[in-house]
Formats: C-alpha cells, structure tokens, sequence
C-alpha cells in the first residue's frame, strides 16, 4: 500500500492530501529514510513524522485497505 494512503486509512494523519504534503516537505521516514508518497508500506517498518517540534514513531502491524475508525488503532503499534 502507499504510504499516503496508509496514514489516511490508519488514521495517522487525517487527509490524504495532507500526508502527501508532509511526505514532499520531507516530514515523514520509513526506516530511518526520508520517503515519498508513493513508498510501499509493509508490516515491520518503522514509521516517522515530524509535526514541528513532536515526533510520532510508529511500528507498522498490518496494511488493510479499509477499516473502521475503531479498529485503525490496530493498524500500528506506538514506539
């Protein structure tokens, strides 16, 4: 799955549009390396932003392309 995509359906971030602009201001990282929008992500990588002066790590647990607001929160595990 896109990374974009991912952190829209995984309630990360809350707009699509929004991830694919914090990932072309070079805010987000998968494994320690700076990516873009469309990088694949797989269960396993280490997922992080950078919202100004707080950091959010996430480690990613599973990639579904739906899923209700409630169970979004089992998409990741926080670091």
């Amino acid at each position: 799955m896109r990374l974009d995509k991912y952190l829209k359906v995984s309630r990360l971030i809350k707009r699509r549009t929004v991830a694919n602009e914090a990932c072309d201001a070079g805010r987000v990282f998968i494994n320690d390396k700076q990516a873009k929008a469309g990088t694949e992500v797989k269960p396993g990588d280490i997922i992080e932003i950078r919202f100004g002066s707080k950091n959010v790590r996430v480690e990613v647990t599973s990639v579904q392309e739906t899923v209700k607001k409630e169970e979004a929160k089992e998409m990741y595990k926080d670091l």
